[in-house]
């Protein structure tokens, strides 16, 4: 699997994470920088691709609902978001997170104030999944009977 880089992780931390937790780390940070949307807010559709097996022929498995952002900083830096579902303010502010993550002065307080907290609460949501589809595993067998050796 290829490394994934520092901005590829804090990109998709912000996409999965939830516009009520990101909402609560943010601000007690009370950062309020200027900034331009140069693609504000917007919802479309995504087509979702699977494969059969994960290598078999690839086939359009449904649509998604996107909504998608972009900011610029005063100093021309462009932050961008895609998350699921139909929150505009969410996607602005994780295109605004992403501007400031560039950002030598901001970058560090952002990485603990909120990247590091979101991923760590994605991966425990990810746990608990994980056990609660565990719990409901059924392993299936079969007898062999003596009379077809």
């Amino acid at each position: 699997m290829k490394q994934q880089t520092a901005r590829q992780h804090w990109l998709s931390v912000l996409a999965h994470s939830d516009a009520g937790a990101l909402e609560g780390h943010w601000q007690p940070l009370q950062l309020k920088p200027a900034y331009e949307r140069i693609r504000p807010a917007e919802t479309g559709l995504t087509r979702i691709q699977a494969r059969m097996g994960g290598s078999g022929k690839r086939f359009v498995m449904g649509d998604a609902t996107v909504t998608r952002a972009v900011v610029k900083l005063h100093d021309g830096t462009l932050g961008f978001s895609y998350v699921l579902g139909r929150d505009k303010a969410h996607a602005e502010r994780c295109a605004l997170i992403d501007a400031l993550l560039q950002q030598p002065e901001t970058h560090a307080l952002l990485q603990d104030a909120l990247i590091t907290p979101l991923a760590a609460l994605r991966e425990e949501q990810r746990q608990l999944r994980a056990r609660e589809i565990a719990r409901s595993k059924v392993d299936f067998f079969t007898l062999v009977r003596g009379d077809n050796a």
